[in-house]
């Protein structure tokens, strides 16, 4: 290094700083300090890096100034790093001598420059400057009487042969970056590695999370720059193996700064080389004499080149160089790349052949291991709005001015830009951004591959084999045809997308790989449709190159989806001749794989490819050969999910059931009543058995019709009859559909009691007739009605429920707009014709007309015109988006106000709607039905009870034929005239009957639904709807409680927070400024307008406002009006005041004598658009709007007559009792999760307000089922609760969906539970209640289970030696009263009472209070990368403690604490804007 300039660099640790202010503080402070050229501190790395002299500052001394400032510097590094520094001569161009004074002045007080030497005999200035901080570019700018002196550049450091060396010797490198979540992330990575010695360029990108860097091997290795990443934190992998940036075609623009190799000055190049070759160029596009000066300056400055001479007359150059370096062929490459490429250059005839045969040797020399990555690429941007040649003038200085710009050429003509850049420091869409910012439209054009404008010769070729690599993509488009025959198709599964811009970012990247012709993303199916020309690619290559951009992807193998299937009536056929005729034509048509016709039912089977040919093209084919063709009518209404048949069949059932049950139950009652009358006899009148048979027999029930035919039995039979059959039938088929594949569940044990109870009856009273028995036999008739009278109303309640849940898929299919209106454009846009179609018949590729009101029929992108649209429906959010030509529209979504014309891109079951539905339905599938449990017990209860009957059958044989005289003793009606056999079999057999009547699960069927019935009832009476059983028994179990953010945590409409007044109220008063913003946003349709003028309103107390004329609203910047008639309302309104605040009189007097109307001139929107309108915003104010924008609110300005005078703080502000409800249902001990779609910050301010510690944001409503699947997974019961369409698969996934009444109608029918009132408290309360009924159903199911462990060992007959004997009647008022006590058990739960707000604050006033932003870890998108906050030490915990606390103690209300969200990022969600600042302050 020169010692003459010497030039150090310290990095110094700085403790204490909180915040930006800290930072800029530091930067301004030690900045200003006399030898300090730069410095740069940076918060998360708390350490700050200075550039100094050290002949006037020492590391020790820069120290102590950062010590004097407050904050507690440590020097790590004592020995300080020298830093390069650069030498550029400057001439001076003016022909008048310029101040030199002045010029030394301008320069020494340049950050960077460390020494400028003048010489006015020579007219030069040898400046030396840091190459870090300033570039001799910038240089020139300070100073516009001096140009650089290229000849004369000489860099400082060692000899020029080590720089030229360095710079041959460039190579490039990509890496895998993981662990990048956020910009900052890449701000990071960038700066540190730039700052390393011999790394040249690095650009990082997020996106595909890769960094590219091009650095100096001699000086730096790849492992040392790995391991400096991986030091940052972020893992980092070698992806492509370093590549030589040897000079292939020549990138001028670098080696205009690349000094010659010789260490003699240029101008003595020895010309007698031994190698020298000359060569003649034909060049056309020259226009003057600078275009001749301009090539030869550009081709001197090569090093093998020794002479040119360009002649502008002769249209030729004619170059000397040397053969053993470089070929003619580079040469003429060289030529046509200099600035402004417009140079067309070919050899003469003659110079052809000698230049294409080189010899072998001059080959082997070319440098072959070229970068795959071009040095530079042309982009063509259209541009709208441009008026003159000063707009073209102004687009050429700004955009010139952009990193990595080369060169920009502006046509008004075509009103296009062509932009040549550097693709590692620069996009096109940067660059559109750039334009688009200085207030015209642009955009990107369709064939907007980047042009390679310095190409690479691929190093696999010889280069001169390759001429045809040097013509860009887009220079030979692939004829249609051409592409149609060589082309194929592929699908690809794409996983981990989380936003639109994922999309973009895929689509751009994939179209650029060569052997691809279109690619089209679809985010919600997560399905890339890839058309490629499969000579030169093939899909698993296609995936890989998805899978190097960071996202996962698999090849869907059997990827016939992609077919169109179309059903069509076919009106008008008469016979076989016209099948045949329809059939040839439509399979003669490109894109038609297969048709059939079928006579019989008019119908037309279809089946083509969406990308050639559509369901319209194939209707007007077949209406051209005279018949009328028309769609299949698709059933709209979801019918196939609504269970009204089964309701249909359960209610019948219940209704034939309960019509028989009530006579038999009659019966029954008086049977007991009669029995129980007669015992009461017995014992009180001492009458004997045989008397007591008399009176029982002379009863009317019990007279006998025929012998051994009562009118009770025979009443029992022909009620029994319908029910066993009509309302019993649907239970035969289950049991039978059971049985066949070997399970038993409830059906089969109802089937088996009833059947066998009826058909032993049966048998019994015919033996009976046929015995001509005196003494009626006892029967069974009674228990089927009654079992299935409750078994139906249970199957029924559950199939309504059922039933409510799939109307939300009934809801979100009618949201679909039914037609569209098609139009013709001709090729300059202009509307031909338009048609309105049915939806189905929509292609991708039509171009649709969306009128204002209007529901978007497709998923497609935007070709003209500009709109906001209400896209609430996919992303919940209340805001609605600006569009304008370009974004994406949603299918579903409804346009605002203005008219669009889009071009279709997903179409039918392709669109994000249609993938909602899917995902709705999957999940309502996926969902276990109430019946399980039962089911399960009775697959053990049938066979154990069958096993039980049998076994007692068996061994009362067994016991009569052993010891008769057990059964004379105990069988009832006992009659000696049957044998004996007969009557050990009928005693045996009416035990074993008993046994399976009396384990009748009736109780345990009502166990459930009773308790749920009077469970939701109780739920209604409180506020909270509960869908059926299903909900209520799962709700006990929840682990995690996920909350929406929009509209469930926070209220969901916009609210002003602040407004801040940024001109003294002398000149303008916060009064004055409200009554005209409020005037102006009174005519905006705009969420935020809204909220203004209603807070603008409620300030000024008043309802009317003044006058708004000429309003003009641009979407997505802003509005702007002329305000009137405010002086007279203002002036009432300052009288009030006057009473109360005397100092206000000035502004009476003021406004007083102004009473005559003014006219104001307004301008209302974000930065962007006071820019555009020519307004400065400061710094203060541009960091009270990023203070904002950090807590998640929408910072708006306003500008009245051309001055600012305020900002106002609009943010969707958090529910009251948010915090307690999330603090209760903590201290019951459940996990509670924030998830939304809207970006970080918001998320994390939100979270910090309620007590929420763990956080998913920008999360998809496909990533929202995906979260709760991945939670469902871990082990846990989840419950989700939200109110918008988005949330609605997710609520339909989680275990217990909770619906905020307010809600959305599809997220209210897809969730379990309904919270009537907007009060997140209900969701504590349905919970409480659900764990209160279930602990009541367990009561009931003791009952059950009781009744059935003692009934059973009873009616076996096991205490018959104690006198214990069940006579069937008995049996069946143990099981009515089993029944009725289940029931009234059930009926206890009527006495819930919900808890109160003031119940819970009490319980929670002791431990609540917001989380610091330290406590909550935020997880950003699908995949769970999660984010903590920096971890605080502990003395800034405390000082972030005692601040919040101090501002809670000062807040008001426009306090610091109501934060909400923020408009610009909104929509993150849809346009994939991922920024993100942890913020360490509070």
């Amino acid at each position: 290094m020169d010692p003459s300039v010497d030039v150090n660099s310290v990095t110094i640790s700085v403790e204490g700083m909180t915040c930006s202010s800290c930072v800029w503080t530091i930067e301004q402070q030690i900045g200003k300090l006399s030898g300090v050229h730069h410095i740069k501190v940076s918060l998360e790395e708390k350490c700050a890096t200075i550039i100094y002299d050290p002949k006037l500052q020492t590391p020790k001394t820069l120290q102590e100034a950062i010590d004097d400032m407050g904050f507690d510097a440590i020097l790590n590094h004592p020995n300080p790093l020298p830093v390069l520094t650069d030498t550029v001569f400057l001439t001076v161009t003016a022909s008048l001598s310029p101040p030199w004074d002045h010029i030394q002045s301008t320069l020494l007080k340049t950050k960077g420059v460390t020494d400028i030497k003048i010489s006015p005999q020579q007219r030069t200035a040898v400046v030396t400057i840091i190459p870090s901080v300033v570039t001799a570019n910038q240089i020139i700018e300070l100073v516009p009487d001096l140009s650089l002196d290229i000849g004369t550049l000489e860099k400082k450091s060692g000899t020029c042969e080590d720089y030229s060396m360095a710079q041959a010797g460039e190579v490039m490198v990509k890496m895998k970056v993981e662990g990048m979540t956020c910009h900052s992330c890449t701000s990071t990575i960038e700066g540190k590695i730039g700052k390393l010695q011999g790394v040249q360029r690095i650009k990082v990108s997020l996106d595909n999370q890769e960094a590219t860097i091009v650095y100096q091997p001699h000086r730096i290795t790849v492992e040392e720059i790995k391991k400096q990443i991986e030091a940052a934190g972020f893992p980092a992998f070698i992806k492509k193996q370093p590549k030589f940036l040897k000079l292939g075609a020549i990138d001028i623009e670098r080696l205009k700064n690349t000094p010659v190799k010789s260490s003699e000055r240029p101008q003595q190049r020895s010309p007698s080389c031994t190698n020298d070759s000359a060569v003649t160029f034909i060049v056309d596009g020259m226009h003057c004499k600078s275009c001749v000066s301009n090539i030869e300056s550009a081709l001197s400055t090569l090093q093998y080149v020794s002479s040119v001479v360009v002649s502008l007359e002769n249209r030729s150059a004619i170059v000397k160089y040397n053969a053993s370096l470089v070929t003619p062929e580079t040469l003429r490459k060289a030529i046509e790349a200099i600035s402004p490429g417009q140079y067309r250059v070919s050899f003469p005839s003659e110079v052809e052949s000698t230049s294409n045969s080189p010899s072998g040797s001059s080959l082997h020399k070319i440098p072959l291991n070229i970068v795959s990555q071009p040095l530079t690429q042309e982009t063509v941007i259209n541009i709208d709005g441009m008026t003159c040649n000063s707009c073209v003038q102004s687009i050429e200085g700004v955009i010139s001015k952009k990193a990595g710009v080369k060169s920009i050429r502006v046509s008004l003509a075509n009103g296009n830009g062509t932009v040549e850049y550097d693709p590692l420091l620069t996009s096109p869409e940067t660059l559109r951004k750039a334009i688009e910012d200085m207030g015209f439209d642009a955009t990107l054009s369709d064939t907007n591959e980047p042009l390679v404008v310095i190409a690479q010769p691929s190093s696999e070729m010889p280069l001169l084999t390759s001429t045809n690599e040097f013509c860009p993509k887009t220079m030979t488009p692939t004829h249609d045809k051409e592409e149609a025959k060589t082309s194929s198709k592929c699908y690809i599964q794409v996983t981990g997308m989380t936003c639109a811009s994922c999309v973009a970012n895929i689509e751009r990247n994939l179209r650029r790989e060569e052997g691809i012709y279109s690619v089209l993303v679809a985010l919600m199916a997560g399905k890339a449709e890839v058309r490629y020309n499969p000579a030169v690619i093939q899909p698993p290559m296609i995936a890989e190159f998805i899978r190097e951009l960071g996202f996962g992807a698999t090849v869907i193998e059997n990827a016939d989806g992609g077919d169109g299937i179309l059903e069509l009536v076919v009106r008008g056929m008469t016979c076989a001749s016209c099948v045949h005729k329809i059939e040839s034509t439509l399979t003669k048509h490109r894109g038609i794989f297969y048709c059939s016709v079928a006579l019989a039912t008019n119908k037309a089977h279809i089946k083509y490819d969406p990308e050639i040919i559509g369901p319209r093209d194939i209707i007007h084919t077949i209406e051209s050969l005279g018949f009328k063709a028309s769609l299949v009518k698709k059933d709209r209404s979801a019918s196939h999910l609504d269970h009204k048949r089964e309701i249909r069949q359960w209610r019948r059932s219940f209704l034939v059931s309960l019509f028989f049950c009530i006579p038999v139950m009659g019966l029954m009652i008086y049977m007991m009543v009669m029995d129980h009358h007669l015992e009461t006899l017995h014992h009180n009148q001492n009458i004997s058995q045989e008397e007591m048979i008399h009176i029982h027999s002379s009863m009317f029930l019990e007279r006998q019709i025929l012998p051994g035919l009562s009118i009770m039995n025979l009443l029992s039979f022909l009620l029994c009859v319908p029910v066993q059959f009509f309302g019993g039938w649907h239970f035969y088929i289950q049991a039978y559909k059971a049985l066949k594949h070997k399970t038993a569940n409830m059906d089969v044990l109802i089937v088996l009691a009833t059947t066998i109870a009826f058909a032993y009856s049966l048998v019994i009273l015919l033996v009976a007739m046929y015995e001509r028995a005196k003494v009626n036999p006892i029967t069974f008739f009674d228990t089927p009605p009654m079992l299935f009278v409750f078994i139906a109303l249970g199957r029924w309640l559950e199939h309504i429920a059922k039933g409510k849940t799939s109307e939300a898929l009934a809801k979100l299919i009618s949201l679909q707009a039914t037609e569209a209106t098609i139009v013709t454009l001709d090729s300059d846009n202009i509307l031909l014709s338009e048609e309105q179609v049915d939806v189905e018949l929509v292609q991708r590729g039509d171009i649709i007309k969306v009128v204002p009101g209007g529901k978007f029929p497709v998923d497609g992108r935007v070709i003209e015109g500009h709109s906001m649209v209400d896209e609430s429906l996919i992303t919940g959010e209340a805001m609605p988006v600006a569009k304008k030509p370009g974004s994406t529209v949603i299918a579903g979504s409804i346009n605002q106000n203005g008219s669009l014309l889009i071009r279709a891109t997903h179409v039918g079951g392709d669109t994000t709607l249609s993938q909602i539905v899917k995902l709705v339905e999957e999940a309502q599938t996926s969902k276990a039905p109430i019946q399980q449990f039962a089911d399960k017990l009775s697959g053990y209860f049938v066979p154990f009870i069958v096993i039980v009957s049998i076994a007692t059958l068996l061994v009362w044989i067994i016991i009569g034929f052993l010891n008769f005289e057990i059964v004379e003793a105990y069988f009832p009606g006992y009659n000696r005239s049957i044998s004996r056999t007969e009557t050990i079999v009928r005693f045996a057999f009416q035990a074993s009957i008993t046994v399976l009547c009396i384990a009748c699960p009736c109780s345990l069927g009502l166990a459930t639904p009773t308790a749920v019935m009077v469970g939701t009832g109780v739920g209604a009476q409180n506020g909270i709807l509960i869908k059926g059983g299903e909900p209520l028994e799962m709700a006990h179990k929840v682990k995690v409680v996920v909350f929406d953010k929009t509209g469930t945590i926070t209220h969901g409409t916009p609210v002003v927070n602040q407004v801040k007044v940024l001109v003294e109220s002398n000149r303008m008063s916060r009064n004055k400024i409200l009554a005209i913003v409020g005037t102006a946003e009174s005519n905006s349709e705009h969420p935020l307008g809204a909220a203004i003028t209603k807070y603008c309103k409620k300030e000024l107390n008043t309802e009317t406002l003044g006058t708004c004329t000429d309003f003009q609203v641009v979407p997505g910047c802003g509005i702007s009006c002329k305000v009137t008639n405010i002086e007279g309302f203002l002036h009432k309104n300052n009288w009030k005041i006057e009473e109360n605040n005397i100092k206000n009189a000035s502004l009476v007097q003021i406004d007083a004598n102004s009473l005559n109307s003014q006219q104001y001139k307004v301008l209302i929107g974000n930065r962007e658009w006071m820019i555009r309108n020519g307004l400065v915003i400061n710094n203060d104010v541009d960091d009270s709007m990023n203070e904002h924008e950090r807590k998640g609110r929408t910072a708006v300005l306003v500008a009245v007559d051309d001055e600012l005078c305020g900002l106002i703080a609009i943010a969707d502000t958090v529910k009251p009792e948010a915090e307690l409800a999330v603090h209760t249902l903590k201290s019951m001990g459940l996990e509670v999760v924030l998830m939304t779609g809207d970006n970080s910050k918001t998320a994390r301010s939100i979270a910090s307000q309620v007590g929420i510690t763990k956080v998913f944001a920008e999360v998809l409503p496909s990533h929202k089922v995906a979260k709760v699947k991945q939670l469902q997974e871990e082990g846990k019961q989840v419950a989700m609760v939200g109110d918008g369409i988005n949330d609605s698969p997710a609520l339909a996934m989680a275990n217990v969906g909770i619906a905020i009444g307010t809600g959305t109608d599809v997220a209210i029918e897809a969730a379990d539970v309904v919270l009537i009132r907007n009060d997140l408290l209900d969701v504590v309360a349905s919970i409480d209640l659900s764990r209160k009924t279930v602990k009541r159903i367990r009561i009931n199911f003791v009952f059950a289970l009781i009744y059935n462990l003692v009934g059973i060992p009873i009616a076996a007959g096991v205490f018959m030696p104690i006198g214990l004997v069940l006579q069937p009647w008995m049996g069946s008022a143990a099981m009515a009263a089993s029944s009725v006590s289940v029931v009234l058990s059930s009926l206890f739960l009527k006495l819930y009472r919900k808890p109160t707000y003031e119940n819970y604050e009490l319980h929670a006033r002791s431990q609540m209070g917001q989380k610091s932003p330290s406590e909550i870890s935020v997880h950003v998108g699908i995949d769970d990368t999660s984010r903590n906050s920096p971890k605080l030490g502990l003395l800034d915990r405390i000082v972030n403690y005692s601040r919040a606390s101090i501002n809670s103690l000062l807040s008001d209300k426009r306090s610091l604490n109501s934060i909400g969200t923020s408009e610009p990022d909104k929509h993150s969600l849809l346009v994939g804007d991922c920024r993100e600042d942890d913020d360490t302050a509070l």
